[in-house]
């Protein structure tokens, strides 16, 4: 199947691939993408990944950056972009719940032809309610995620990857 340069590709196996046995599969994409697929390292950093408080998220963005200098000593380039993504999303999801108590974005269902897509998909956006607690949380995150993002040696590599795999 043609996969479009450096898109994620949601069409693997994830159940049953081990991406440190085939490395070469993997891609970057965009963002957060694949972060709850990619294994093994989806199961070594989703344990730690928590943001109820500023407290727990404090530990956690800690424990996941840990993670990611481990997987950087180990040269292990994926693993640092997959810790990379749970502190975006740590990030991301503070701040989802910062904005909307509930978690919950939009109005409404997702309609049955957008499940698993982002976006509003023409439902209303929910007044946002501002979580002090949350938004610190987010804050934290955000700072340990950039830390990783703009570490050198993960740019260095994460360059080298997309140039050697797309």
């Amino acid at each position: 199947m043609a996969q479009n340069n450096r898109a994620f590709n949601y069409d693997l196996d994830y159940r049953h691939l081990d991406l440190r046995v085939q490395p070469e599969l993997y891609r970057v994409g965009k963002g957060e993408m694949g972060v709850l697929l990619v294994r093994p390292y989806k199961d070594e950093i989703l344990p730690h990944w928590r943001f109820k408080t500023p407290e727990i998220a404090r530990e956690s963005s800690e424990k996941i950056y840990q993670l990611f200098l481990d997987y950087k000593a180990k040269g292990d380039f994926i693993g640092m972009d997959m810790a990379r993504k749970f502190l975006q999303m740590g990030y991301t999801r503070s701040r989802r719940y910062a904005n909307h108590r509930t978690g919950k974005k939009y109005d409404g269902p997702v309609p049955d032809d957008k499940k698993g897509q982002s976006g509003a998909h023409g439902r209303d956006q929910l007044p946002r309610e501002e979580d002090p607690v949350k938004a610190e949380s987010a804050r934290i995150f955000y700072g340990k995620y950039l830390e990783a993002r703009e570490d050198d040696e993960y740019k260095k590599l994460k360059k080298e990857w997309q140039q050697k795999y797309g």
